[in-house]
């Protein structure tokens, strides 16, 4: 199964602007993020899809210098952006991540995928954080935000593009999907645990410090460290969990869900 990954990358966020460049261990925060999708074998293919304003010329200056693949779009509709970016490889399934997760874990999205790929009964197959897991519904493990991983495959993603309408589907790219299991098989990979008090995203400056914190504490001893060591090495320094502690629960999530206990159909998988 051809697949592609997209990484939506932008330098205009209003709370940290810049912050898919910003300086990791002598690195942009962006670099991790390809380095840790180049791991995954299964991914044919790696675009930044970023938008056509002249704050974003750095996000392609970055691409060329490190020859990644670079598609420049819409900055408001992301939606159609990330189609034209994917539309331009043909694949079968997508990838999706967002520039602000230098934390990703490569072992679980390759679970994700080969879990899509093996089934072969997905149109969507998501890890259980974010927006998408937010509603009264879902009473299952959920991953730390900052995890976010989704595998959709192409024909939805075509015909979220041609029929989605609401402002929040056109930026935000997979609610048109998740919100329609009537329409689309969606599921999403459980956690074990729940590490919903957990935040791994990098919104604001306190993210970042912690981003920074925990890649001093375990880049060098393996580049591509996942959700089990972060938590290991948050175990050993508890004193770090406060740093962006305040945030949690404050991510607008409930814009997605506005009706209280709205049905939420996705198949959890442990």
């Amino acid at each position: 199964m051809k697949t592609v990954a997209i990484i939506q990358a932008r330098m205009g966020s209003s709370r940290l602007f810049g912050k898919v460049l910003r300086d990791i261990l002598g690195k942009p925060m962006l670099w991790y993020i390809v380095e840790r999708l180049r791991s995954i074998t299964e991914i044919n293919k790696i675009i930044v899809a970023t938008s056509q304003h002249e704050t974003d010329e750095a996000i392609a200056h970055f691409c060329q210098a490190h020859g990644l693949a670079c598609f420049r779009g819409s900055q408001t509709d992301v939606l159609d952006r990330f189609y034209q970016a994917a539309k331009s490889e043909q694949p079968e399934a997508v990838i999706r991540i967002t520039g602000d997760c230098p934390l990703i874990d490569p072992q679980l999205i390759r679970r994700l995928l080969l879990m899509f790929i093996e089934s072969n009964s997905f149109d969507h197959l998501g890890l259980a954080t974010g927006a998408g897991v937010a509603n009264d519904e879902f009473a299952q493990g959920r991953f730390p935000d900052g995890l976010d991983a989704e595998v959709i495959r192409f024909s939805a993603l075509e015909l979220a593009w041609l029929e989605a309408k609401d402002p929040l589907e056109r930026e935000h790219v997979t609610p048109f999907i998740w919100k329609h299991p009537e329409r689309f098989r969606v599921g999403c990979l459980a956690s074990e645990k729940d590490f919903s008090a957990l935040r791994l995203t990098v919104d604001n400056g306190e993210d970042l410090e912690l981003i920074r914190e925990i890649y001093r504490g375990l880049y060098h001893q393996n580049p591509c460290f996942g959700l089990a060591e972060v938590v290991d090495y948050l175990d050993q320094n508890p004193a770090l969990r406060e740093k962006n502690a305040r945030f949690i629960g404050q991510e607008g999530y409930e814009a997605f869900w506005p009706q209280k206990g709205e049905n939420y159909k996705k198949f959890p998988i442990n």
